[in-house]
């Protein structure tokens, strides 16, 4: 059905004239036939037994014996050009079943259920039930997870509402700027390295002022003590979590250092957002006193609005503040599959960090691309200094910059999905029902077959209404339910600084600098450090 679906776009393409409406109502018939043909074969599904795949021993070679934990991403390209778009692989008790085909993907995503299920932490359940926190987002599951969701979507997902930040971005942007200005003159030639580590903080600092309308100081020329600690305190805490879901309850007493550290952790996690949300009651507390006007933000709209208990906004805050932070990435690898979900349906501080270092990194690359973006936004802005929400709208190559870098450089390459209703069908084989199943990202969004020259950096490919794609090809902030609910926040903080960085600076490879190459650590990183000269403009 795939080939039969690209056959039919190269030959509208050649025809020369937009046949839109054909195509899809050919491949409407096409898809038709398909089902027909799935109804008429379901006695003729293959069982996992029948599926290709590498033996236990050369899976582990791969993983151990190649370097394979660093190149997750590539064994996905390597696994569907030696046993086709579906494939299994064991680890130890672990099967899975690997998908790279935006068709089969799509297959899974449409039998997940109303509440998806992820693989559980059951690590992280245990500690809040020790201490009596309620469920986050991360946590959550089933009609609680639904009812979480739901709230957080009414304020984060909702264009209108997210519009509502831009200004308080914007003022996070402007300390950005100020702190790569500052950066760039402690160099001779205005070459800042580890670009990453500053988008890291910038992000997380941008997630703090959303979060609850305060600053970390991540962008202070000396970061505060609590915030590293806070910081530390993640990575340390995602290490432990491994050892910990590794090892049997029992065992906990025999060998209690990591669990007692990973509880530590938590607990300093839990008193720093606490710490930041009791601040930020005590204010609006002085301001109700005051009879004054309280202008719905996060916590204002859990607590005045919804009525949801302090131990839940406690709890979510925690892990909407922590989700995705990229540090992680040097300390884990097989947690990809435990980790990756988790992260993605969550705030996504790696996606603001990796997606800004991958963009400029190609924008210095590619100058006439740099060009051409400085061009739009001056465009856009006139005479002004400052973008604001709306006039993203007006800037459609800077869409395209992002949605081409999250195609090349996906945060999370790779996403776990388990399906605990039923049995499903998918691709002619029938998957039981709590089978551990990877969708392959990285794999299908550098399909030729979707993405002709997949390798190369070209936004342009998205300026055109027909984008010749399966939707499922790159789908960089999830799908469906489970998709990242703040994915419009990080979306408008990227835009906005983008914008802001093209028009101050000229952003140029570091002269002693080479390529850049992808590797895996949970998320998608740099191999090495990304180094960029800044020129003011």
């Amino acid at each position: 059905m795939s080939f039969l679906r690209a056959m039919l776009q190269q030959a509208l393409k050649v025809s020369g004239r937009s046949a839109s409406p054909l195509f899809k109502w050919m491949e409407r018939c096409l898809e038709g036939i398909a089902v027909g043909c799935a109804r008429q074969s379901d006695n003729q599904l293959r069982t996992l037994e029948e599926m290709p795949g590498p033996s236990v021993f050369s899976f582990a070679w791969d993983l151990f014996g190649k370097r394979g934990l660093s190149r997750l991403h590539e064994l996905q390209l390597d696994g569907r050009k030696r046993y086709g778009p579906m494939w299994k692989a064991s680890f130890g008790p672990i099967l899975t079943v690997h998908m790279a085909e935006p068709e089969l993907i799509e297959q899974v995503l449409r039998q997940e259920g109303q509440h998806p299920m992820r693989s559980d932490l059951s690590s992280w359940k245990d500690y809040r039930n020790l201490r009596g926190h309620g469920y986050g987002l991360l946590t959550a599951e089933g009609e609680e997870w639904q009812s979480v969701r739901s709230l957080l979507g009414k304020h984060m997902l909702r264009p209108k509402a997210v519009e509502a930040y831009d200004g308080t971005l914007n003022g996070v942007v402007t300390d950005l700027v100020h702190k790569l200005r500052a950066r760039k003159q402690q160099n001779p030639r205005g070459v800042i390295s580890d670009i990453s580590a500053e988008f890291y903080r910038f992000g997380l600092e941008g997630i703090s002022s959303v979060l609850f309308e305060s600053r970390l100081g991540c962008l202070d020329p000396l970061v505060p003590v609590e915030t590293e600690r806070f910081i530390q305190s993640i990575n340390t805490m995602f290490v432990m979590t491994l050892l910990t879901m590794a090892m049997p309850k029992w065992m906990h007493q025999l060998f209690p250092k990591p669990w007692d550290t990973f509880c530590r952790c938590w607990d300093y996690m839990f008193q720093f957002a606490k710490g930041h949300i009791d601040q930020r009651l005590e204010k609006e507390a002085e301001a109700v006193a005051k009879g004054e006007q309280i202008e719905g933000r996060y916590l204002t709209y859990f607590l005045s609005r919804a009525g949801m208990p302090m131990k839940s906004v406690y709890s979510n805050v925690t892990e909407l503040l922590l989700a995705g932070v990229d540090t992680i990435s040097s300390t884990l690898s097989w947690s990809l599959y435990e980790l990756s979900d988790h992260v993605n349906s969550s705030l996504p501080l790696s996606q603001i960090s990796s997606t800004l270092s991958w963009s400029l990194y190609e924008l210095s690359r590619h100058p006439d691309v740099q060009a051409s973006l400085r061009a739009e936004v001056q465009a856009v802005l006139g005479d002004r200094l400052v973008p604001g929400a709306a006039d993203v709208a007006r800037m459609p190559l800077m869409k395209a910059v992002v949605k081409e870098v999250l195609r090349l450089y996906p945060v999370i390459p790779a996403n776990a999905r388990v399906i605990t209703g039923n049995d499903i069908k998918v691709g002619g084989y029938l998957i039981p029902k709590n089978t551990l199943i990877t969708l392959c990202h990285f794999a299908t969004s550098r399909d030729p077959a979707q993405f002709p020259d997949p390798d190369s950096f070209v936004p342009q490919r998205w300026l055109t209404r027909d984008e010749g794609h399966h939707p499922y090809a790159s789908v960089p902030f999830g799908v469906g339910k489970r998709s990242c609910i703040g994915r419009r926040i990080a979306e408008l903080e990227l835009y906005l600084a983008i914008a802001r960085i093209v028009t101050n600076f000229e952003i140029k490879p570091d002269p002693e600098g080479g390529a850049v190459r992808a590797m895996t650590r949970t998320l998608l990183v740099p191999e090495s450090e990304i180094n960029l000269m800044f020129v003011d403009r």
